[in-house]
């Protein structure tokens, strides 16, 4: 904040590490810094301009959308966001940007049937923030200009994406939907389905998505839902094998163990969760609401301890929400036991356990005894025999080659920690594709064979920064790198380039750019991505080497750390992880688990096990998916399997192309505190989320600039055809501004580019009411062109006959002044011409007259010699009185100048005494003028350094003049 910017405001915003920032009275102002003082304490400190902000003359104020703050900046937003928040309002806007704030609650009717309808067909800003309202403007947009739209929703986890992600989705089914059946009940079971497979507790979120999903709702051209289509990116495979303190396993086992009947829960060999090693390394609590307990049988009633309680959560409910939403995408009862069936499979497959076979040279294993009983329940399960999944899961056929003959296929076994690696990795793929299947029955039930435009919801794993974060955090950390990379460029960069493009004068707004630490990642064959494939290449491959190479690599690069450099992280040494800078916060990364997490392959023989199972489901899963490393046909160098990250960065930059071929819309999801509390507000934490959007940055942008625009063209395609034909060939500039004026726009609310015309903030409404396509509306549209063209008309014309007037009278003047310039200029030139002559003539009369003066003196006339004296005399008295004034003036030039440089001399001498009249400083060039003006007595007064001599000579009127 500058000095000027002080003088208007009398409380500013002082940062503060806990509430962001903190209210401070001004009790002073310095030249480098402030004196302030908190509201309701005595104290003062001080505070430099840079730091602080301007506050709202009012600030108990809150507004819908910040761009109407008076001051854009940090504070303002923080503080706007905090009293909508206490007063229960959790949506604000910038611009067309959405900022949502979770009041991890419900709230009645804030989502009902009600608000749906009140905000359809409603301008954006019309009415307050809504998560409906960006839904709305999406819709209309789509029909307006025939594009595909999508809605783009990021944030920390647990901010509450996948929650609004449903609501729009509800929306536009409940709005458009109503002509397509079942359609659109299919589609909101998506969400049902998807959170039960897909979603985890973490210590962040009790609901957190643990995989990225792009749901597409596509449209026919009348606007009505045809159907739908998914795209899921990066489950969290390593979670179903472990999981951190006070975390879940993915929600299905909870929901399974709690609510199957106790009849299928025998057959599936089910028991408490403690009992499972895939879920008893983590939390083993039930999500439960007192309801839910008792109808819960009593077997399973005794499972429990301290439930967790959420309202959103709900293992027992869910279970029987998610029987109804297979039932809505026609998931068959056989087709739901056999997932469920691979559910419990997997369970079983954790508890086997092995042990070193003493008697075996080379070192393999064998299975625990103890572990006999999961092993033959996850083989029957599995539709496979027991022995054979006992032996391969603790060996891996081989057949070498040589010289392209095959060799003989035989089986090496495995050790130890190779097996439990073989087991988990079969547990992984195994729930993967059934994923990947549950994903394709729901896109194979919302068909869309007519669609003509789609509106995409984007929901992803929010931004993790955990104690222990591993090759999963680094994932999705990179995700919401990219995600925010085209966010800038977006709002920053296609924006202001736009604008440059269309000739519009526009200042740039500097933003952050994460590019740097999106190169880190992809730099080719130096990025860490592909440094992590290439280790896995090498014979000998270790977590250690890796983390080294990125070390040698990035050393000098500014999003790298090493963990040494910082106190934070100081005891780990520096091959075990590394420092990422992200745009949200810095991230260390344990690199431990990295090679072993990015591989994405199974044992062949594994695969051939699963192709033979006598269960439909699991031949379903396998069917065509062959591991490359059994296809012998392949030629060596093809035989590397595409390893998690290659194939996530392929369907993110799928993603993001087809995200940058879309209208884009954003909504940015706030987390107010780390403990999940309905109704408190962490300043601090909030102020970083802000900041981390960029919200700060694209408030001004937005405030700024131009949020909407349309082509001239398509407005003036769109009513040519209702005009009369006097006014169908009106030029499109001129009837775009008959319709602005018509709804109200003045000329400060838009502008004319070179083919578009942009429109300021805040005027979504009247953009709307003149595209809507309604009847009335373009009928009283065109009768107010007519009107106001008319009047248009005639002002125009009165100013032309007004103007053409004073064209005429201004050409009248300049004649009359024109004659008198040029007698002046004649006369001139006539005097220039003839004076000369005239000169001469009156200086020959002088001569003859001198010469016959002085002959007269000489004459014997004694009259005419007295007569000629008398004048001779009398002419020679006049020369010498012109010459004496003559060298008087020159005389008095000499000293006017002498006088000048002396009085130079003396006031500067006499500037220090003019401190006592008033603290007046003089310079004698600057006031040269001024001191014409007096009378100098300069000859009547000596020059003395005494104040008192020169007092007279300087007038007191004079005097308080200068002050």
């Amino acid at each position: 904040m500058d000095f000027e910017g002080i003088t208007n405001v009398t409380n500013v915003w002082v940062p503060d590490d806990s509430n962001g920032f903190t209210l401070c009275q001004i009790v002073d102002i310095n030249c480098e810094c402030l004196i302030l003082r908190r509201l309701h304490e005595s104290k003062t400190f001080r505070a430099y301009y840079d730091t602080i902000f301007p506050a709202e003359e009012d600030v108990t104020r809150d507004v819908d959308d910040n761009c109407s703050l008076t001051y854009l900046n940090d504070a303002s937003v923080l503080h706007n966001c905090r009293l909508r928040y206490n007063r229960e309002q959790f949506y604000t806007y910038v611009a067309n940007i959405l900022i949502v704030i979770n009041p991890y609650k419900q709230i009645p009717g804030l989502y009902n049937a009600s608000m749906i309808m009140r905000y359809k067909k409603q301008s954006l800003g019309t009415l307050p923030p809504h998560i409906f309202a960006i839904a709305d403007k999406a819709y209309r947009d789509m029909r307006r200009h025939h594009e595909s739209q999508s809605i783009i929703i990021s944030g920390e986890s647990g901010a509450g994406k996948t929650e609004s992600q449903k609501h729009i989705i509800r929306f536009l089914c409940e709005s458009w939907g109503y002509l397509v059946g079942k359609i659109e009940h299919r589609i909101l079971q998506i969400s049902t389905i998807l959170e039960s497979f897909g979603n985890a507790k973490t210590t962040r979120n009790n609901n957190s998505s643990r995989f990225g999903k792009f749901v597409e709702i596509h449209f026919n051209k009348e606007g009505s839902i045809v159907g739908g289509f998914v795209t899921h990116y990066l489950l969290e495979r390593s979670r179903l094998c472990v999981q951190n303190l006070y975390e879940r396993n993915f929600h299905i086992f909870y929901q399974l163990l709690a609510g199957i009947d106790d009849n299928s829960a025998r057959k599936l060999k089910l028991d408490r969760p403690q009992s499972f090693n895939y879920l008893k390394k983590g939390c083993t609590q039930f999500f439960l609401s007192e309801k839910s307990c008792k109808q819960m049988s009593s077997k399973k009633r005794k499972w429990l301890m301290d439930n967790l309680q959420d309202e959103l959560i709900d293992d027992y409910t869910d279970f029987q929400n998610l029987l109804k939403a297979f039932k809505s995408i026609n998931v068959s009862i056989d087709d739901q036991n056999g997932i469920f069936e691979l559910i419990a499979a997997i369970l079983h497959l954790g508890n086997i356990c092995f042990i070193d076979e003493s008697c075996d040279y080379r070192g393999g294993c064998t299975v625990a005894s103890q572990s006999n009983v999961h092993l033959h329940n996850a083989a029957e399960l599995l539709g496979i025999e027991v022995n054979d999944l006992r032996k391969h899961l603790i060996t891996r056929l081989m057949q070498p080659t040589r010289s392209g003959i095959k060799g003989t296929v035989y089986a090496v076994p495995l050790r130890l920690n190779e097996a439990r690696l073989a087991r988990d990795a079969l547990a992984k793929v195994l729930y993967a594709y059934l994923f990947d299947a549950i994903v394709d029955i729901i896109t194979k039930c919302m068909p869309f064979s007519n669609s003509a435009c789609s509106i995409g919801v984007l929901d992803t794993a929010g931004f993790e920064a955990i104690e222990l974060n591993s090759y999963e955090q680094l994932c999705i950390n990179y995700c919401n790198e990219k995600l925010q990379n085209f966010f800038n460029e977006r709002i920053f960069m296609d924006e202001q380039d736009l604008y440059c493009k269309e000739g519009l004068h526009y200042e740039r707004i500097e933003f952050f750019d994460n590019k740097a630490c999106i190169d880190l990642f992809e730099e080719k064959h130096r990025g860490i991505f592909d440094l992590l494939d290439n280790e896995a290449r090498l014979p000998i491959s270790s977590a250690a080497h890796f983390t080294l190479t990125v070390h040698k690599a990035h050393g000098s690069h500014p999003c790298l750390m090493s963990p040494h450099s910082t106190r934070h992280f100081r005891k780990m040494n520096d091959n075990e992880g590394f420092i990422i800078c992200h745009y949200a916060a810095d991230v260390c990364y344990n690199t431990t688990q990295f090679i072993e997490k990015n591989n994405d392959s199974l044992h062949s023989s594994l695969y051939y096990l699963m192709q033979q199972s006598r269960k439909s489901i699991i031949c379903k899963l396998f069917d065509g998916k062959v591991s490359n490393v059994a296809n012998q046909d392949v030629p060596r160098r093809k035989l590397v399997n595409a390893s998690v990250a290659s194939k996530f960065r392929s369907q993110l930059s799928a993603l993001l192309e087809k995200l940058r071929q879309t209208r884009t819309h954003f909504v940015r999801c706030i987390k107010p505190n780390d403990e999940m509390k309905s109704g408190k507000f962490d300043g601090g934490r909030v102020l970083v989320q802000l900041k981390c959007a960029g919200m700060s940055s694209a408030l001004k942008v937005m405030q700024n600039g131009f949020p909407s625009r349309i082509s001239c063209k398509s407005i003036h395609q769109l009513y040519q055809y209702h005009l009369p034909r006097r006014l169908a060939n009106l030029d499109a500039q001129l009837l775009c501004k008959c319709l602005f004026q018509m709804v109200g726009l003045s000329n400060k609310d838009y502008r004319f580019g070179l083919t578009m015309i942009f429109f300021r903030n805040g005027k979504f409404a009247e953009l709307d009411k003149i595209l809507q396509k309604d009847r009335v509306i373009t009928e009283k549209l065109v009768m107010s062109i007519s009107s106001w063209l008319s009047r248009y008309r005639f002002k125009k014309a009165q100013f032309a006959v007004v103007t053409l007037v004073k064209i005429l009278r201004l050409l009248a003047y300049r004649a009359k002044c024109r004659i008198k310039v040029q007698n002046a200029v004649r006369s001139y030139l006539t005097r220039k011409l003839y004076q000369p002559k005239e000169d001469a003539r009156f200086a020959d009369l002088a001569k003859w007259q001198y010469e016959s003066i002085t002959a007269g003196i000489n004459s014997a006339d004694s009259k005419l010699s007295i007569a000629c004296k008398a004048e001779y005399y009398r002419r020679m008295r006049a020369y010498t009185e012109w010459k004496e004034r003559n060298m008087a003036s020159k005389v008095s030039e000499c000293a006017m100048k002498k006088r000048e440089d002396e009085g130079q001399t003396s006031v500067q001498k006499l500037s220090s005494q003019f401190s006592i009249y008033g603290d007046i400083y003089l310079s004698w060039e600057d006031e040269r003028l001024k001191w014409d003006e007096i009378e100098w007595k300069v000859d009547e007064y000596t020059l003395h350094d005494d104040h008192h001599i020169w007092k007279p000579i300087i007038s007191e009127e004079y005097f308080s003049r200068l002050v």
